[in-house]
Formats: structure tokens, C-alpha cells, sequence
């Protein structure tokens, strides 16, 4: 119940600001708004719109607008890597933050039995929750944070977190640089893609997984 009651904190704490300043933020990082803030800052644009990416961990940052703006201003190519940069860092800040509090202060926020079932869970199937939760509002944040308070695999994470910032900083960048005005086909390819890629990828964990168990097994005997 901690787990549950935890997920529910963290993504009111995310939606209590847009209801508050969401407007005024769409308003302002509307696709040219955000095209001319970025261009504003000049040769710096592009650390820019990283750090607003960033600050979608605590404000109702429209990041999706922002990244398709970086494809505006850097093209498909350089403005997906940076898109797919900024989404990555903000779900490894939000990651290890709360990886941050170590073993002792995660059991302590959510109990030992809850800790110990919610570190099984996100090291079971967290790549998929990271996966698809990265194209969706407020879940990509909250569930970065709880990944990292179950203490989920570092490397594990961080490999889910790749696959699925990649397609989605590309695809918004591309929509952005061409000016598509019906998106639902990149969109839905960067939601597609991703799940794909872990479903390939997925299998190497679990081998490196059996394997250090066979070792650990091995060296009993």
C-alpha cells in the first residue's frame, strides 16, 4: 500500500503545478513560443531547451513541444540526439535522486515488506514500465522516481531509459524540423519502437542474470 500511496503522491505533486501554471506554460511553449525561446538564447539554445527538459521533473514543462522546437532550430538529426539528451537526463536525475536515499531511507519511506516487493517488481519487469511510461505525461517522471527508490537495476534502467528516449526525441524532432501537421504516425512510432527494441534487448539481462547465478552456484560447491 506504501507503493501505491507513494505513486499517488508523486503524481499529484506533478499535477497540482499544471493545474496551477499549466496554461500559461502551454501558452508560452506553444510550438512558436517555444521556437522563439529557444532562439533567443542564441548559440545556447540547445543547453536551453535541455535544462527545460530537465525542469520537467518539478513544472508542467510541455516537453514534446520543446523537443520538436530542437528540430526546428538543429534539424532532425542533431535536434533528436539533443531532444533524446534531455529526455534521458531527466529520467536519470529523477532516477538517482531518489536512489539517492539508499536501502535504509527507502525502507524507512515505504516499509521493509513493501520495499523488498516493489525492488522484485521493478527488477522484474521495470524495463517495461520505463518503456512505456516515457511517451505518456507525468508517468515518465514518477516512475523514473520509483525505479530508483526500489533501487532498480542501474544498468537495467538505464538501457530502458536509452530505448525509449531515442525514438521519442527523433520523432518529435522530426515533426518539428518538417512541420508535420498530422504527427500520429511518428508518434505512434516512437510508442511502438521502443517496446520492440526491449523485447529484443530484454533477453541479454536475463542471460547475464542466469549467468552470474550459475557462478554463484558453481563457487558453493
Amino acid at each position: 500500500m506504501r507503493q501505491i500511496f507513494l505513486f499517488g503522491f508523486l503524481a499529484v505533486s506533478i499535477i497540482i503545478p499544471f493545474l496551477i501554471w499549466g496554461d500559461q506554460l502551454m501558452d508560452r511553449f506553444a510550438m512558436e513560443g517555444a521556437i522563439t525561446w529557444l532562439t533567443d538564447y542564441g548559440k545556447w539554445a540547445w543547453l536551453a531547451a535541455i535544462v527545460l527538459l530537465i525542469s520537467d521533473l518539478l513544472l508542467p514543462i510541455p516537453g514534446t513541444l520543446v523537443m520538436a522546437a530542437l528540430g526546428y532550430v538543429y534539424g532532425p538529426v542533431l535536434g533528436g540526439i539533443l531532444a533524446a539528451c534531455g529526455s534521458f537526463i531527466s529520467g536519470a536525475l529523477g532516477y538517482w535522486i531518489c536512489r539517492s536515499f539508499g536501502e535504509g531511507g527507502a525502507k524507512r519511506i515505504l516499509g521493509e515488506k513493501d520495499f523488498r516487493k516493489g525492488m522484485q517488481v521493478f527488477n522484474k519487469v521495470g524495463g517495461w514500465l520505463v518503456v512505456l511510461s516515457r511517451w505518456l505525461p507525468i508517468f515518465p517522471e514518477v516512475i523514473a522516481c520509483m525505479a530508483g527508490l526500489n533501487r532498480m537495476s542501474i544498468r537495467k534502467f538505464h538501457s530502458a531509459l536509452v530505448i525509449s528516449a531515442l525514438p521519442m526525441g527523433f520523432a518529435y524532432a522530426i515533426i518539428g524540423h518538417s512541420g508535420v501537421e498530422n504527427p500520429t504516425s511518428a508518434i505512434v512510432l516512437s510508442a511502438v519502437i521502443p517496446p520492440i527494441i526491449w523485447l529484443l534487448v530484454r533477453p541479454i539481462f536475463n542471460q547475464k542474470k542466469s549467468s552470474v547465478k550459475h557462478s554463484n552456484d558453481d563457487a558453493e560447491i
